[in-house]
């Protein structure tokens, strides 16, 4: 019993549940792609609105057709008035992941299709919904702070317009670039937990904003989307480059984890760590604070050399491990760097709700109905035998 037991338990690690046509981690080769693109090509050459609509419609825009999904997410931005009043009915001190998931649902209740089991209507929620999460975390940061949401506005990028709405001051190039390329890193990746629990909600034919609400109560794990701000607080409690190393060896001595150096999936350096590396330290050298860059450059090295001294094996950065320090030196506050990997995500979700939803020409989901195998042996036999409350 106990060795089936221990087969069993693994989280669903190496069994392959579902075709798909949106992307692939080879973990070996340590690459990421998107429809057939590497995601450092899409990361360097390509916008986050390019990329949506490449997982969306399974190819890259041309210029026309860019330009009006570019017009369909400005026009999309804003958000209903009842879901603002809503968000400001609300404690200030309330997790954003929480308000996040919370306010998609209310979303879905002033959506015009939400009735239409259409391909086509599902690609209008997704747009709707790409445009408007980024406009939800925003304007739930200056609620909290007692400040008014800023609308958004259609005459900047999405990235942009979200670093806009969130502090009031339109970004510079260098700046807006860098977040778009983390946005775009972290717009899909296979099969992880959030997208697993988007595409098996779907499975039921449930509508596009149930999905995502599930997707991103998953994300607000520590183990998944919630891990670069462990990485932040990390280095925070280091506190210098100097005690780098020896909080590596504590660390590793008390059995603790180094947040940000592992993954599930790569068995070398996540390619996305590597784009994320340099704009780390860029932006840290802009606003005169290197160290964050500095310790986690160390903390790697350090990291790497300890784990396979004790190990025998190798450990690698992750994506996690360079996007905290990044949107640390961006100003932006912890409790946001989840939110902001849902703004990025949304475009992953969706794709991968419309494909688990239209196999072909009609909906055809699959339910998703996996088995376990049941251990429990609490009377010593394979049934109990009920016994009256008099008698217990």
């Amino acid at each position: 019993m106990e060795a089936s037991k221990e087969i069993l338990d693994t989280g669903l690690r190496g069994v392959t549940i579902a075709h798909t046509r949106i992307s692939d981690v080879d973990g070996a080769a340590g690459k990421l792609i998107y429809r057939g693109y590497l995601v450092k090509e899409l990361a360097e050459n390509a916008t986050f609105e390019e990329v949506a609509y490449l997982l969306l419609y399974e190819r890259l825009p041309k210029k026309d057709k860019l330009e009006a999904f570019e017009a369909q997410i400005a026009e999309e931005r804003s958000i209903p008035s009842e879901v603002i009043s809503a968000l400001q009915s609300l404690p200030p001190n309330s997790p954003p992941m929480d308000i996040l998931q919370s306010a998609v649902p209310m979303l879905a209740t002033c959506d015009p299709d939400i009735k239409d089991q259409t391909k086509e209507a599902s690609c209008r929620m997704a747009i709707r919904l790409i445009a408007k999460i980024a406009t939800i975390v925003a304007a739930w940061d200056r609620i909290r702070n007692g400040k008014p949401p800023i609308d958004p506005d259609p005459e900047l990028s999405h990235a942009a317009n979200f670093l806009y709405m969130l502090t009031g001051d339109v970004p510079d190039d260098e700046v807006s670039s860098f977040f778009d390329a983390g946005l775009v890193l972290h717009a899909e990746h296979s099969f992880n937990a959030s997208t697993f629990a988007a595409r098996e909600v779907a499975s039921t034919r449930a509508h596009m904003y149930a999905a995502i609400s599930a997707a991103i109560g998953s994300l607000s794990g520590e183990l998944h989307g919630g891990a670069n701000v462990r990485v932040m607080e990390m280095l925070t409690k280091i506190g210098s480059p100097e005690a780098v190393e020896p909080f590596v060896n504590d660390i590793l001595d008390s059995g603790g984890k180094i947040f940000g150096l592992g993954h599930a999936v790569y068995k070398t350096d996540d390619p996305r760590a590597r784009i994320l590396a340099p704009m780390s330290k860029i932006m840290g050298q802009r606003i005169g604070e290197t160290k964050w860059y500095e310790m986690s450059e160390i903390l790697e090295k350090k990291g790497k050399e300890a784990f396979k001294k004790r190990k025998g094996s190798d450990i690698y950065a992750n994506v996690d491990f360079y996007s905290a320090s990044l949107y640390y030196a961006m100003g932006i506050p912890l409790d946001l760097f989840t939110p902001i990997f849902a703004i990025s995500r949304i475009a992953g979700w969706t794709a991968h709700v419309i494909e688990e939803q239209f196999a072909g020409a009609a909906p055809k989901p699959v339910l998703y109905r996996p088995e376990s195998e049941y251990v429990g042996d609490y009377c010593g036999a394979e049934e109990c035998t009920f016994v009256p409350m008099e008698n217990r």
